[in-house]
């Protein structure tokens, strides 16, 4: 103790150099500790960029101008698409007085069941043109302009259907629509249709199926999307040869005169007059007979699109 008494200057020197070491020690660690993980975030941060370098799409003038382009031209197939889409938008859906409605459904409903009638296809005793919840009252008021769109629609595929000579319609359902039940229809903010669904049951040859496709499937007064179709046929056995109607021999043609301008060898037909080819018995019908008489049962689900108003692009 007398040492230090003796040599207080040396003794704090030692003191305050020791304490400033430890602290130079601990300030270096901590420092040390920060840089490891400032160096760590670093890293992290350099891998992420390089990462977003490889991106197809990573921020470049060139890459800008690309994807500029590129909406630029889908910008304007969209838009092409709107101006296509055109003639099935139409100008204005206006509401009509439910007795004119009426008389509407009344008279397609006559005119479809004549043409079933002309084509010799039998329709089911209570249709009204998928309407018939309004044969012994009124459509409700706020609902008879987009009624008499639909209607317009389902009158036209049942004037093609009885075009291609079904042997006769089995069911034709409609579901009603939200109007119908009091509530409002909200397009969604991307929808460009609205579709109106339609169930239709027929049976018939195969090539009423076939051309009662083909006009519904073409463009020219409204938009028709088939979403289901299911075809089976009427006969679940395979055709026998009992079904095939063969055709009768026709007579042998009698020899003609020697003088008469043909002659007849051993094996051959009987000669035809001069320019005429010989008869002989017409066969070409027997497959079709056999194969050919089946009918099918035919069930499509339908959308008639609405196209609604063309949206403007951003």
């Amino acid at each position: 103790m007398s040492w230090i008494k003796d040599n207080k200057f040396i003794f704090a020197l030692v003191g305050g150099t020791l304490a400033g070491a430890i602290l130079l020690i601990f300030a270096g660690t901590q420092g040390s500790s920060r840089y490891a993980q400032a160096k760590e975030k670093f890293d992290a941060a350099a891998a992420d960029a390089a990462s977003f370098e490889n991106l197809a799409l990573y921020p470049t003038a060139a890459n800008r101008d690309a994807k500029r382009k590129a909406l630029d031209g889908y910008r304007k197939s969209v838009d092409s698409l709107q101006i296509a889409f055109a003639p099935f938008r139409p100008k204005e859906i206006a509401n009509i007085s439910p007795q004119e409605f009426t008389t509407r459904v009344l008279a397609a409903n006559t005119e479809v069941r004549k043409a079933f009638e002309d084509a010799g296809a039998t329709i089911p005793e209570a249709f009204f043109v998928g309407f018939e919840g309004y044969k012994t009252s009124l459509a409700p008021a706020k609902t008879t302009g987009v009624l008499d769109y639909q209607l317009a629609s389902i009158k036209h595929l049942m004037l093609e259907l009885a075009k291609a000579k079904p042997a006769g319609l089995k069911n034709l359902h409609r579901p009603a629509l939200p109007e119908e039940e009091g509530k409002e229809y909200k397009p969604s903010a991307t929808a460009v249709a609205r579709p109106f669904p339609l169930e239709i049951a027929f049976v018939g040859p195969e090539k009423s199926a076939r051309e009662f496709l083909s006009a519904i499937t073409k463009p020219e007064n409204q938009f028709v999307v088939i979403r289901s179709l299911r075809v089976t046929n009427d006969k679940k056995d395979p055709p026998r040869t009992a079904d095939a109607k063969f055709d009768k021999p026709t007579a042998p043609a009698k020899a003609a005169d020697v003088f008469g301008g043909g002659f007849v060898l051993p094996g051959d037909d009987a000669a035809a007059p001069a320019g005429q080819a010989p008869k002989t018995a017409d066969t070409s019908r027997i497959l079709a007979q056999v194969l050919g008489n089946e009918q099918v049962q035919v069930f499509i689900r339908l959308d008639v699109l609405q196209f609604l108003p063309a949206k403007k692009l951003p």
